[in-house]
């Protein structure tokens, strides 16, 4: 079990409704991260089975508390950065108070959220590492994603962008990256982008906290190369987590072809229950 040394504070817009969104994130003596929101005394884990939807980005919500017209009363959105953190860190304890339902985008990686960790300070505990009693697999048309046993972890992704950087382009995660991979931030293109915000998404973008792809480049300079790629490694860490373990801890071959959050979440829940602790 590790937890952060002490509480950490951090108020930002949120990217999708453009609102003040305040977090307070305490250590924790039991195992499991758990979301109170915006009065939820009870709140919720950060698990795949209280995952509610996939539309935009990710939502958990406490299943046991709808309204009148049965919505969840109490979730947290858009979570995915914030989990990616906790599982680079190794971080599996922690309790989470939100003012409202929704994380703040920060500058739309796990960048910020490593450095507030840090700063708080990591409780040492001894690492432990996963593999699958069998592979685990989602395969549809263009779209796959497959976590085979192995003596490491590799996790190779592929993307096929309208856009000339992105056309058939795969990326690896390894040690040498990783940094690239934690600043990767959100993106989207840029002419979708008006759209959106009609319909009340994507409120909060700005020119810092995401790439927008344009015809022949992008609407602000790349932290690396292939950047949008390596945010799509980093929303697989976010949601694999969600598993029960993080990711970078498993022994196995995870290779992603043109996948998104719903892919990610339907292999999460099968890798749940076929997981095995190696040492």
């Amino acid at each position: 079990m590790t937890t952060i040394l002490k509480e950490i504070n951090v108020t930002g817009n949120s990217l999708m409704r453009n609102l003040i969104s305040a977090v307070c994130i305490k250590p924790s003596t039991e195992k499991g991260i758990r979301f109170f929101v915006s009065g939820d005394k009870d709140g919720f884990l950060a698990d795949i089975d209280n995952v509610v939807t996939t539309k935009h980005c990710v939502t958990l919500a406490n299943r046991d508390k709808k309204n009148f017209f049965g919505k969840y009363r109490y979730k947290a959105m858009l979570c995915e950065h914030f989990f990616a953190a906790c599982a680079i860190l190794g971080i599996d304890s922690l309790n989470v108070y939100m003012n409202e339902y929704e994380m703040p985008i920060l500058d739309g990686s796990a960048k910020e959220w490593i450095k507030l960790f840090k700063e708080a300070g990591i409780e040492k505990s001894k690492k432990s590492y996963y593999t699958v009693s069998e592979p685990v697999y989602y395969l549809n048309g263009k779209t796959s994603l497959i976590i085979v046993p192995d003596e490491k972890l590799n996790i190779t992704y592929s993307v096929n962008y309208d856009h000339p950087d992105l056309k058939n382009r795969w990326i690896s995660l390894d040690p040498k990256n990783l940094n690239e991979i934690i600043e990767a931030r959100t993106f989207g293109y840029l002419k979708d982008l008006k759209r959106f915000q009609f319909f009340g998404f994507a409120r909060g973008v700005t020119i810092e906290n995401t790439v927008g792809m344009v015809e022949m480049g992008y609407t602000t300079e790349l932290r690396s190369p292939y950047e949008p790629v390596k945010h799509k490694i980093l929303d697989l860490i976010g949601d694999l987590y969600l598993a029960g373990v993080s990711p970078l801890d498993l022994k196995a071959q995870i290779l992603v072809k043109e996948a998104g959050h719903t892919v990610h979440l339907k292999v999460a829940k099968e890798l749940k229950n076929k997981l095995i602790k190696i040492k």
